[in-house]
């Protein structure tokens, strides 16, 4: 038994985009708020180490103990103050050095009178400095200060923090970053199900492809309707032209005037109707060529003879087409003279139907070429219908019908290639 294909109502489409949205940003905000805590921590661990280093190389006791005897009875004045200050702070060691580097003190007793693992020559040269680097506890962030007597450098001191230190320090904001992710998340969540409610009010539980198909059907009534009103509007006055050409005795000219129309017409109505083709494109396409001609813009078509229709039915094949010429007969318009459109229609040798809408406008910038298919975005400004639907809607209606949408430059063409109707 044959069972009906369930589509997602298009509430549930905007839920779980909002939805996606949320993990997304979240998801960024750890890692953002993660680098920021470790940013931190090592700018906190950078000046904890520089103002106890400081702190230590201005005490007059150590460089008085590093200045009046040898270097084993330094040690013994100066590894208690460096303990001292190790059990106070942060600081994971305390390394008081003589200017050649040999260590006083230590917090491994054993490493005392061993070189320094470090950077010392700026320390030497009375400059202090704030490294990374790798020492007898492992890798560190360490400062280096020199220590004076009467103007001259007598010692060093290094202060440091090891690296494990600040990542325990990072672990310890784990919390608040989890706290803030699960508050955007709860919002975003909250957001997501307001979205989705407030579309089933507009949409109830009609699947997106339907909502899409409503969107398609007012762009196809409303572009027919353009091109109608200009279709009238051209015949009146043409009509009237010819009504005044006979009054002032011209029927020749009148009739040449008549008959010119109709020769237009019937070439758009020959070439798209023939065999298999689509009336209410032709019908669309003979309105555009008047919306065209009032806006100053010549008008060209041209069109392989019997073309065959598209998968795309009625409303669709108005929508596409209507939006696409609508928007290469602004573009012409407000372009640079000569301003012309070109459309064209035929059959490639794979059967696809390939429609091109050539203009001569001023083209559309690189770095906008994907964003003017976005729902939303548009480079004319708002009307009272709004804009950034129509190339958004041109997309969805090709995507759909399993076809292709390209836009080239010089000219500005945008390139739709649609299957035939029946092909499979």
């Amino acid at each position: 038994m044959a069972t009906a294909k369930r589509h997602a109502s298009a509430a549930s489409r905007v839920f779980i985009a909002f939805l996606g949205a949320v993990v997304v940003i979240t998801a960024l905000l750890v890692v953002l708020l993660t680098f920021q805590a470790q940013a931190t921590e090592r700018a906190e661990a950078e000046a904890v180490t520089l103002a106890v280093a400081r702190t230590i190389a201005e005490m007059p006791e150590v460089a008085q103990a590093v200045t009046r005897g040898s270097d084993a009875s330094a040690t013994t004045e100066l590894q208690p103050i460096a303990a001292r200050v190790m059990d106070e702070t942060p600081i994971d060691f305390v390394t008081i050095m003589t200017t050649g580097g040999i260590r006083l003190t230590h917090a491994d007793p054993a490493e005392i009178g061993k070189p320094y693992l470090g950077t010392i020559e700026p320390g030497v040269q009375g400059r202090e400095l704030t490294e990374e680097a790798v020492g007898t506890l492992g890798p560190s962030l360490r400062s280096v200060v020199p220590i004076e007597a009467d103007g001259k450098v007598v010692a060093l001191v290094s202060a440091g923090i090891t690296l494990g230190s600040v990542g325990s320090g990072v672990v310890r904001q784990v919390p608040f970053v989890i706290a803030v992710a699960a508050a955007l998340a709860a919002i975003g969540l909250l957001a997501a199900w307001f979205a989705g409610r407030f579309t089933r009010r507009i949409a109830g539980d009609l699947p997106a492809s339907t909502v899409r198909d409503a969107v398609s059907s007012y762009e196809s009534v409303r572009t027919l309707g353009e091109a109608l009103r200009a279709q009238t509007h051209e015949h009146g006055n043409r009509m009237h032209t010819a009504v005044a050409l006979m009054e002032l005795g011209r029927t020749d000219e009148a009739i040449e005037l008549l008959t010119e129309t109709a020769r237009s017409s019937q070439y758009l109505v020959d070439r798209v109707v023939a065999r298999d083709g689509d009336p209410t494109v032709a019908a669309l396409l003979l309105g555009k060529a008047a919306q065209a001609t009032e806006r100053g813009v010549e008008w060209t078509v041209d069109m392989q003879p019997a073309i065959p229709r598209t998968a795309l039915g009625a409303v669709d094949a108005v929508s596409l087409v209507g939006n696409l010429v609508d928007n290469a007969i602004d573009a012409a318009a407000t372009g640079p003279e000569p301003r012309w459109v070109r459309v064209g229609m035929a059959q490639a040798s794979d059967g696809r139907i390939v429609l091109t809408f050539s203009d001569s406008g001023q083209g559309v910038a690189v770095e906008i070429r994907e964003r003017i298919f976005e729902h939303g975005f548009s480079t004319k400004p708002a009307g009272a219908d709004g804009r950034g639907v129509g190339l958004a809607l041109v997309r969805a209606i090709t995507d759909a019908a399993g076809g292709t949408l390209e836009l080239t430059a010089d000219p500005t063409t945008f390139r739709v290639q649609l299957p035939a109707r029946g092909a499979q």
